[in-house]
This record gives C-alpha cells, sequence and structure tokens, in this order.
C-alpha cells in the first residue's frame, strides 16, 4: 500500500534504512543528472565507517543483541565464570560487540572541465547523529566548507543528536541545510512528520549547477511507493525512540 504519510515515511527509519539509504540517494542522483548542464557530471559514490558502538541501533537499524554480540574463541562453560566462594558475582555482564562496516552515499557534483568538486548532497545516516561518528561529520562539514564546496544535507532521520547545534535551529522532526560556497550562513528547511517535503525555489540554488529542487520530488515519489516496495505494515507499531516535547506552536520535537 502507498505511504499514508504526506512526507517522510517513520517506519523507513528503522531496519531497511539502508536501502532506502542508498535507494533515495540514487534517485536523487537520478533528478540531478536530468537537469543539469553537459559541463556537469553528477555520480552517487560512497565512504565506509567503521561503527564501534552498534549497540546504540541493535534492534532499531541492526539485528537482534544476539547476532551481534562478539563470538568467543574458546567456549568454555558457564561454571567457569563463576565466582569462587565468598567472591561477590558481578551486577550485570555486558556483551561484546563486533564493530560493523557501514557503507554510505553521497551524491557529489564535478565540473567536466577540471574534475573538481562543486556541490555535494548527503543523506544522514543514524551513526553520523551519534557516536563515533558525530564528530567525524562534524568536522566533514568543516571541510567541505573551507573547501568552497556546496553542501546539501537532509536529515531524515529523528533519532540521535544533530550534526549542526545552533541556537536558532528549529527544532522540528527532519531538516534540510544548504550551505552555500563563500555564503557565510546556512539556509534550513524544516519540516515535521505531518508535514509535507519542503520544495524550495530558493535564490540560493542559483549557487549549486541545477535549477529548483532537487531532492523533494524524487522524496515524494520514492516515499509513495516505498511502502509496497518494502511490504510494510503501518498497522505495526513503531519500535523508534519518541519525541514527547512540543514547540509553543503544539507541533512534536525531537
Amino acid at each position: 500500500m502507498s505511504s499514508p504519510f504526506p512526507g517522510m515515511d517513520p517506519y523507513l527509519e528503522g531496519y531497511i534504512w539502508p536501502d532506502v539509504h542508498h535507494e533515495l540517494s540514487s534517485a536523487i542522483k537520478a533528478r540531478i543528472v536530468a537537469q543539469i548542464s553537459s559541463d556537469y557530471v553528477a555520480r552517487v559514490n560512497t565512504y565506509s565507517f567503521v561503527d564501534t558502538a552498534p549497540q546504540e541501533d541493535v534492534g532499531i537499524l541492526y539485528p537482534d543483541v544476539e547476532v551481534l554480540r562478539k563470538k568467543r574463541k574458546f567456549q568454555e562453560p558457564e561454571p567457569a565464570y563463576a565466582p569462587p566462594p565468598g567472591l561477590t558475582s558481578p551486577s550485570v555482564s555486558i556483551p561484546s560487540f563486533e564493530p560493523i562496516e557501514v557503507r554510505i552515499p553521497v551524491i557529489e557534483i564535478f565540473d567536466r572541465k577540471g574534475n573538481n568538486l562543486i556541490t555535494a548532497i548527503e543523506i544522514l545516516s543514524p551513526v553520523n547523529k551519534r557516536k563515533p561518528g558525530l564528530e567525524p561529520y562534524r568536522a566533514k562539514r568543516i571541510r567541505l566548507r573551507e573547501a568552497g564546496v556546496n553542501f546539501l544535507e537532509i536529515d531524515l532521520i529523528r533519532r540521535g543528536e544533530r550534526p549542526f547545534p545552533h541556537p536558532l535551529m528549529p527544532k522540528t522532526h527532519y531538516l534540510a541545510l544548504l550551505t552555500r560556497a563563500g555564503a557565510g550562513q546556512t539556509d534550513v528547511w524544516a519540516f515535521n512528520l505531518q508535514d509535507q517535503f519542503p520544495c524550495s525555489r530558493s535564490p540560493s540554488w542559483r549557487l549549486i549547477p541545477m535549477p529548483g529542487s532537487t531532492w523533494a520530488p524524487p522524496c515524494t515519489k520514492y516515499m509513495s511507493e516505498a511502502g509496497t516496495s518494502f511490504q510494510l505494515n503501518i498497522k505495526n507499531p513503531l519500535h523508534l525512540p519518541t519525541c514527547p516535547k512540543q514547540t509553543s506552536n503544539g507541533s512534536r520535537v525531537c
């Protein structure tokens, strides 16, 4: 069935997110290819990040804890771990986890003449919004800004910490941010679960070699088809962190 949500479908934020992430990036890239001039080329590249704290997303993004638990090389019987008489048993035994390699897609636009990176478009991964990936992502934002690269960030994950803290940042479920090369500011499009994807034709887009909105139309189309593609059952409860706070106008925020 098609998605009942006007914009982002929260049922896609869980275990199927890796598929959603790559397919949505490809859909946005396809729209860009159809719009940009022959002076530019768009590609979907991926970079890898080793998630050394996968327990943060066990049961949400990653499989059950038993799947991720580190296998012991020597399987000793449980009595071997029992404390000698008179010693106190540990309060809790915390399982160890193997690091997980996460592949994150990013859409990049280059000029054909010099093969210089002009624009980067990234849909955030959950690992970009928590340790250990949060600080490396923030460092990447700084590198792109200093290199004079336009950077569009699309945050479609409600959980986690925003990599772009600022007192003026709207506290909504989702955000899109455009940092233009040399502009000295970041344009922000804020929207909630009950909103459609913003389709702004801001003058700021003129600094990127593409007209109009590049990401809202393919996102809207993708969401309308994803429910059927992944056979989602929206009658099942969402096992994702909730957003209990409310703003002054009543909208729910994280």
